[in-house]
């Protein structure tokens, strides 16, 4: 123990990095918009609830596959779509994406319109695919 507050001392500059380091990342996980649920979580999820699995990434990369029961509004088009989920307000969302960082930005604008339930499923449609579910191709 006494070798770590040696340590410490002598390089405290590297010290204060990693905790600024810490504490920079502690925010930004705060700031997510949504929690997030696995592939197999949403999985389930869908299964047994009424749940609406919005799949956010362009009409193209949806066609090549997509997550079955998924409804696709590309994050650009949000705003201007928000009627269609007018319906889903009360209702779980889950929010797909390419790796699972665009979901915090739609999570976001939901959130905003005051959308209750808003998820995000963690590592996108890369970990879907990365596990070998199941995909529509259209």
């Amino acid at each position: 123990m006494e070798r770590y507050l040696e340590f410490a001392i002598n390089h405290w500059e590297m010290v204060l990095a990693l905790l600024l380091t810490l504490s920079v990342l502690l925010i930004t996980e705060r700031r997510k918009a949504a929690p997030s649920v696995s592939p197999q979580q949403a999985t389930v999820m869908a299964n047994g609830e009424d749940v609406l699995l919005l799949d956010i990434r362009a009409v193209a990369d949806y066609k090549a596959g997509h997550v079955i029961g998924a409804k696709n509004i590309p994050f650009a088009d949000i705003t201007k779509r928000m009627s269609e989920l007018e319906k889903y307000r009360d209702k779980p969302i889950i929010i797909i994406c390419k790796t699972g960082q665009t979901a915090s930005g739609a999570a976001n604008v939901l959130k905003k319109a005051e959308y209750s339930n808003v998820q995000r499923m963690a590592g996108g449609m890369a970990e879907w695919t990365g596990q070998n579910l199941p995909l529509v191709r259209k």
